[in-house]
C-alpha cells in the first residue's frame, strides 16, 4: 500500500504549496476555456449558451449559408451593427460579386473586421478580396487543415494537463477503483471528444459525442482537483464530501458492468487507470 508520506496529508508544505498552485492555476484555466467555447462555439447558431446546433455548424457547417453568413450570425454578431451585418450577408447571398468589392463591401470590412482579421493573427486575413469571397462560400465546416492543426494542440497540451493532475490525484487517499476510473477518464473522453470533431465534420449525428467528450473530462478532472486541494489542507475529518456521491455513483458502475458494451468499456476504463497507476510509481505495492 502506499505510505503515509505519499499521500497528499502526508508531504511537506513546500510541496503541498507547490502542487496547490498548480491545481489553482490548471482549475482557473478549465473555468475560462469554458468560458472561450461559450463565446465562440456557443454563438455558432447565433443563440446563447452551447447546443448541438452550436457544434453541428462549428465542425460540420450550415450548408444553408455561408461561413460569413454563420460567423455575422453567431460569435461575430455583436462586431457590428444590424445595418453592415445584412450588407455584407446579402453580398455572401448574392454570390459575392468582385464588382461591388471596392465600393460597398471593403469598406465595411475595414472598419468592423480587420481590427482583428489582419493578417497578425490566426484568423483569415479580411483586408483581401479573395479570402472574404472565400469565407462568403457555402459553409462546409471546419477543414481538414484546421482540424488536424487543433487536434494535435489539444492533444499534445491537454493530455500533460491530465497527465500531472492524475499523477497528483494518485497520491490521494481515494477508493482504488474509482481512482483508477478517474485517472483514465480524462484520457479516454479527450480521445472521444477529437475524435468526434472529424465525425461530425462527415455527418451531424456524431455532434453529441463532442458534448460527452467535453462532460466526461471535466466532471472527472473537477473531482479530482476538489479531493487533491481537500486533502492538501483540510483536516481528515473533512475529507467526506465526496462520499455523498459515492453510493450513487457506485450503484450506476455496478449497473453498467452488467450490460455487454458498456461493461467492456467500464473494464477497459478501470484497466487503463490500473496502468497509468502503475506507471506512475503509485499503485498497491
Amino acid at each position: 500500500m502506499t505510505s503515509a508520506n505519499e499521500t497528499l496529508a502526508g508531504l511537506p508544505v513546500k510541496f503541498k504549496v507547490l502542487f496547490t498552485g498548480f491545481l489553482l492555476v490548471i482549475g482557473v484555466g478549465l473555468l475560462m476555456a469554458g468560458v472561450q467555447i461559450m463565446l465562440t462555439h456557443g454563438m455558432a447558431d447565433g443563440k446563447a449558451g452551447l447546443s448541438i446546433n452550436d457544434i453541428v455548424y462549428s465542425y460540420y457547417g450550415n450548408r444553408s449559408g455561408s461561413k460569413l453568413e454563420s460567423m455575422l450570425n453567431g460569435a461575430m454578431k455583436p462586431m457590428a451593427p444590424d445595418t453592415a451585418r445584412f450588407e455584407l450577408i446579402q453580398w455572401a447571398r448574392d454570390g459575392a460579386p468582385i464588382d461591388a468589392w471596392a465600393s460597398r463591401i471593403e469598406p465595411l470590412v475595414q472598419k468592423h473586421c480587420v481590427s482583428c482579421h489582419n493578417g497578425e493573427s490566426s484568423l483569415p486575413d479580411f483586408r483581401k478580396a479573395e479570402v472574404v469571397r472565400q469565407a462568403a462560400e457555402t459553409d462546409q465546416g471546419a477543414s481538414v487543415a484546421f482540424l488536424t492543426r487543433v487536434s494535435h494542440i489539444h492533444l499534445f497540451g491537454i493530455a500533460f494537463i491530465f497527465l500531472f493532475v492524475g499523477w497528483i490525484f494518485a497520491m490521494a487517499e481515494f477508493d482504488r477503483r474509482w481512482q483508477f476510473i478517474l485517472i483514465a477518464t480524462p484520457f479516454t473522453f479527450l480521445l472521444v471528444d477529437v475524435l468526434s470533431w472529424w465525425l461530425t465534420r462527415l455527418t451531424p449525428i456524431f455532434a453529441w459525442l463532442t458534448m460527452l467528450g467535453g462532460i466526461g473530462y471535466s466532471l472527472a478532472s473537477t473531482v479530482m482537483l476538489f479531493t487533491c486541494l481537500t486533502q492538501l489542507w483540510m483536516p481528515r475529518s473533512r475529507w467526506g464530501w465526496y462520499r455523498y456521491l459515492s453510493d450513487p455513483c457506485q450503484a450506476a458502475w455496478t449497473g453498467l458492468r452488467g450490460r455487454p458494451v458498456a461493461g467492456a468499456i467500464v473494464a477497459k476504463l478501470e484497466a487503463a487507470g490500473a496502468v497509468l497507476m502503475r506507471v506512475l510509481g503509485l499503485g498497491d505495492k
